[in-house]
């Protein structure tokens, strides 16, 4: 069970929750999934094993994606239409330097209205989209701690809608 440690702030733009196992990380990515709205920029910061691609899976789940989803360390991306939305799951792990997300042409991704989910973004700072939302999950003990950190208005509403859907008291917004 998410088990949120600190609701939204009164700005609306944070919250923290520990996750103690990876069902509960999966079920915060449906829960995300319910709420994530067509443009949005998501970062999912952490260290490998920390759930990333976990969370990614639940909300291609909640999407109605039935098909496989793995972290696409090799591929750089992998798209998926889903639902009302074109879904883009990027991961720059690999790239040794910014340049190589010029160079492969996924600028234009995050121009048009899918929804980016970023694995290692710093790999590919300062060309990479700033994000609406950033996810930040650690290990905490046998389970995960995250720290979701709204960055535009547009977060703030998806950080909003996903506090209610959770059922916390919702961030004013």
């Amino acid at each position: 069970m998410i088990e949120l440690l600190h609701p939204a702030d009164d700005s609306g733009a944070g919250l923290t929750a520990h996750l103690p196992a990876e069902s509960d990380t999966a079920a915060l990515g449906a829960a995300l999934g319910a709420v994530v709205e067509k443009g949005l920029v998501i970062w999912l910061q952490g260290d490998l094993g920390a759930g990333k691609t976990t969370l990614v899976r639940g909300l291609l789940r909640a999407l109605g994606h039935t098909g496989s989803v793995k972290s696409p360390t090799y591929t750089l991306i992998e798209p998926y239409v889903v639902s009302r939305l074109d879904l883009y799951h990027f991961d720059f792990y690999r790239f040794t330097s910014a340049e190589e997300f010029l160079d492969a042409g996924l600028d234009e991704y995050f121009a048009g209205q899918g929804v980016c989910l970023v694995e290692w973004p710093d790999k590919a700072h300062p060309y990479l989209a700033p994000p609406d939302l950033e996810v930040a999950l650690t290990v905490a003990g046998t389970g995960r701690q995250v720290e979701l950190t709204a960055r535009t208005e547009a977060g703030r509403t998806c950080l909003g809608k996903l506090t209610t859907v959770l059922g916390a008291n919702p961030a004013p917004g």
